[in-house]
């Protein structure tokens, strides 16, 4: 379970939020170096986008030989497939559910994600775009890695519908299970920030806290403030 601030358990984060902690931080300095060229301009352009969120450690660790992914295509992988693989299986674990037990089965898989930051970054080089960048880059197979990895037969629906999507993952699930389409659901989301350029679009709207601070529903409220995250829901109905 990737938590920011060293939260790795479901108790861990539930503790966390009784304490009414805050994970919110600065941008870890290594996600926007490859970003500035040195020139004063793009400098200056960084230094006047809004820093804070919250974020995940050690997003670019994956054990691909383990879900049976050759190096060259996990190298191509957006690190948010690769998260939802991990924390699946982690889910699976804690529903006390073997996943050897499930293939074959009726089990449908519904992931929410957003944008794709790694696909467009990676895309801007053109000389290392291969066979393995358009699946590694596209979130509408998001839900399949996990479908095609434990071999489940039920539906598998990748879901973007902004920052709703991990709602609407789960609706979708308690659909397929009320009719019958799966007798198992996962719903997922995952999120992760990886590029200045989306910041900044916010930034030019008016809609990122400056402050670091979500005060929704406040009339001391700013802006919200953007967070890194992974998790999975499982349920048979």
């Amino acid at each position: 379970m990737p938590v920011s601030r060293g939260i790795t358990s479901p108790d861990a984060l539930w503790q966390f939020l009784c304490d009414r902690r805050s994970a919110i931080g600065k941008v870890p300095d290594e996600r926007w170096e490859q970003f500035d060229d040195g020139s004063p301009e793009v400098r200056a352009l960084l230094d006047r986008t809004t820093r804070w969120g919250s974020f995940l450690p050690d997003i670019d660790a994956f054990d691909a030989e383990f879900f049976e992914i050759s190096p060259s295509e996990a190298d191509k992988m957006d690190p948010q497939q690769r998260l939802l693989l991990e924390v699946a299986w982690e889910a699976l674990e804690h529903a006390g559910i073997a996943p050897s037990a499930l293939r074959r089965s009726q089990t449908g898989v519904f992931a929410g994600s957003c944008l794709s930051e790694y696909g467009a970054i990676a895309s801007t080089d053109l000389s290392q775009v291969d066979g393995w960048s358009n699946t590694g880059g596209a979130m509408s197979i998001i839900a399949n890695r996990l479908s095609y990895f434990l071999d489940l037969r039920g539906p598998s629906v990748a879901v973007d519908t902004a920052c709703s999507s991990s709602l609407v993952a789960i609706h979708l699930a308690c659909q397929g299970l009320r009719t019958q389409d799966c007798n198992l659901a996962i719903a997922a989301g995952v999120n992760l920030l990886l590029s200045p350029a989306v910041f900044r679009g916010f930034d030019q709207v008016g809609a990122l806290s400056p402050t670091g601070h979500c005060r929704a529903f406040d009339a001391a409220a700013d802006g919200f403030v953007r967070g890194e995250g992974a998790g999975w829901w499982c349920s048979s109905g």
